[in-house]
């Protein structure tokens, strides 16, 4: 299996909307299929290394090639969802940058998701609902995973303890750390917001851990849904 390569580049090519290279390597040209915008900047480079995947089929072998790992590793991610085949993979990472791609994914932003071409509702369902738990790598060390660290300490209300709690009992009912994160965030918003159109309809003054909970999980059957 070829996971990368370096060489020169010797032609470009194109078919409808796909963009590639002839990369030489050691007296071989591989044709290798490059997202559009850097196809745009690899043309003006001689030599070069890309970070590949390779695909094997019964009618012949194709050759995906990317700046850097990370965006090999997160189009390995997505083709391995049912129904999303390399050219989907490809729109949607031609269509975002790894990190506003890695977020929506976490996010559960659908409408961010259909924008790339190829993209419908449901794919994009699918997408967000199968990929979790498997985006550790771009999230470590990041501020991604969570929306709650776009907050400033003093806009979460709830007194830490308060927080745990309500953590171990999502998590004991296994929903994830990034859905745990960002109902606790929409808590947090109701609680800055006096006349939300989305309220929850809690008293979130009185820290009530079920009345906490009870809101939580409408919250996130309402998100499911």
């Amino acid at each position: 299996m070829i996971g990368w390569l370096q060489g020169e580049r010797l032609d470009n090519w194109q078919q409808s909307q796909k963009h590639g290279i002839v990369l030489a390597c050691a007296g071989v040209g591989y044709e290798v299929q490059l997202l559009p915008r850097h196809f745009l900047l690899i043309c003006a480079v001689k030599k070069l290394a890309l970070w590949i995947h390779q695909i094997k089929r019964d009618d012949g072998e194709s050759l995906y090639g990317f700046i850097t790992r990370e965006e090999r590793n997160l189009f390995r991610i997505l083709i391995g969802v049912s129904g999303v085949g390399p050219q989907m993979a490809m729109s949607l990472l031609e269509e975002n940058e790894i990190n506003d791609l890695v977020t929506a994914l976490i996010q559960g932003d659908v409408r961010k998701l259909i924008q790339a071409q190829g993209i419908g509702k449901r794919t994009a369902e699918r997408l967000t609902i199968e990929v979790r738990g498997k985006l550790g790598e771009f999230t470590e060390n990041t501020d991604l995973a969570s929306p709650l660290n776009n907050s400033e300490p003093q806009e979460i209300p709830f007194k830490s303890n308060t927080i745990k709690e309500l953590q171990a009992t999502l998590d004991s009912l296994g929903y994830e750390d990034f859905e745990i994160k960002k109902v606790i965030h929409a808590l947090a918003s109701e609680f800055h917001s006096e006349n939300n159109e989305n309220s929850l309809a809690i008293n979130t003054k009185d820290e009530d851990i079920q009345e906490l909970l009870k809101a939580s999980l409408l919250w996130l059957s309402n998100e499911s849904g």
